[in-house]
């Protein structure tokens, strides 16, 4: 397979970034412009999530970017497999986005994580041997 399969999930993963910045940023304006003076706002629960949210994706991702980046550099055809471990692992970040921003189950987050973590571990393998 072409190694430029691998810029798509790349791309997907940088627009969900900044989907979860723009997120961030409604959720935080109420507070930031003062039209909500309550510590009871509507988004006072969720802006810690999606903030949480967003630092975990520049943490973990990292090794997945370096990766794809050495995958895609060297020019050579890319395992198919390479390919679906990035989707799966773009689909996992998203679907640990959703859980930890809408529901405080650690368990499940903990799981999809696990999975990220076992598609980026194995898309390292594939590259080095």
């Amino acid at each position: 397979m072409n190694s430029n399969l691998l810029l798509l999930p790349m791309l997907t993963h940088v627009l969900w970034v900044a989907l979860l910045y723009v997120l961030l940023t409604v959720v935080r304006a109420p507070t930031v412009w003062g039209f909500i003076q309550s510590k009871k706002e509507a988004w006072a629960e969720v802006e810690p999530r999606v903030s949480a949210n967003l630092s975990n994706q520049f943490e973990w991702p990292l090794f997945f970017y370096v990766v794809c980046v050495l995958l895609v550099t060297q020019g050579s055809v890319v395992e198919p497999a390479q390919v679906w471990l990035a989707w799966v692992f773009v689909g996992g970040r998203l679907l640990h986005s959703f859980i930890q921003i809408l529901t405080n189950n650690v368990r499940l987050r903990g799981l999809v994580f696990t999975i990220n973590f076992l598609a980026v571990i194995a898309m390292w393998l594939f590259f080095v041997f």
